[in-house]
């Protein structure tokens, strides 16, 4: 094992995963009640700033922002080196279908954070709102999807969690150090924005990839513990983000004409 992967730290040694599997278990379905008061919210927040002058917030932005910058970093960091072992000691299809990324030492901690972090991101949407941006479908459909699909699979401890987890705090890491920097007023490189976009989309397809493989193995009665319902919910999430997020790159990064509109509309 790598010398990353052996260091573990107190705080993930000591993190009783028995427990928050079982706490999971029984509480899952909270994650519909909070998708229901997130979208009331947005709703009544939109209606509420229609008369308003829409705030700047650009300081608590920052902050917002570089805190989930700076938690995706070291969660991605952890996850990774989980992975990396597992894929360089005993292949790729353990790394599918091995449970251990929930109970492993280094990763047990960072699985449940990942899937708990689902509900306070669902205030990137409460900036938008109070400035008075441009809500998009992708947005509120992407937070509302991966909090009820990544609460629901927790408690069961299905195969591939370790490659979607990781896969998402990698592109965190990216996505949340480029809205810290622009919120913070930098000019920021078109070519880095498209990077990030390309990110999400590379990880919607890998996430189908991953899917693909664990219905084979499963069809072959290999040990991969999941349910065909989930592959089936989670390669149809994983679709659906695919073709939004080409539609947005086209539309944000290849579009000159709808750009121009966009922004005459602005004007």
């Amino acid at each position: 094992m790598s010398v990353l992967a052996l260091q573990e730290y107190e705080f993930e040694r000591q993190f009783n995963e028995e427990e928050a599997i079982r706490w999971m278990q029984e509480n899952w379905k909270k994650s519909f009640l909070f998708s229901g008061l997130y979208a009331a919210c947005i709703l009544g927040g939109r209606r509420l700033m229609k008369q308003r002058e829409k705030f700047e917030l650009r300081k608590p932005l920052v902050l917002w922002s570089l805190t989930l910058a700076v938690f995706s970093v070291f969660g991605a960091a952890r996850t990774g080196s989980y992975m990396m072992y597992v894929v360089m000691t005993k292949g790729l299809k353990q790394s599918v279908c091995d449970q251990g990324f929930y109970n492993g030492p280094v990763s047990k901690f960072w699985a449940y954070a990942f899937v708990l972090s689902k509900a306070p991101e669902l205030g990137d949407t409460l900036f938008i709102v109070l400035r008075k941006q441009k809500l998009i479908f992708l947005h509120w459909y992407h937070h509302i999807t991966v909090l009820l699909y990544s609460w629901y699979s927790y408690k069961d401890m299905v195969a591939g969690g370790g490659w979607f987890m990781t896969m998402n705090y990698v592109v965190h890491s990216a996505m949340y150090s480029y809205y810290t920097v622009r919120a913070a007023g930098f000019r920021v490189s078109r070519t880095l924005a498209m990077l990030v976009t390309l990110a999400q989309i590379a990880q919607m397809v890998a996430g189908c990839v991953v899917n693909c493989l664990l219905l084979s193995w499963m069809r072959q009665g290999q040990d991969c513990p999941s349910h065909l319902h989930n592959v089936v919910w989670s390669s149809l999430m994983y679709l659906s983000y695919f073709v939004l997020f080409c539609q947005f790159f086209f539309g944000a990064y290849v579009d000159k004409t709808g750009r121009a509109a966009e922004r005459k509309k602005a004007q």
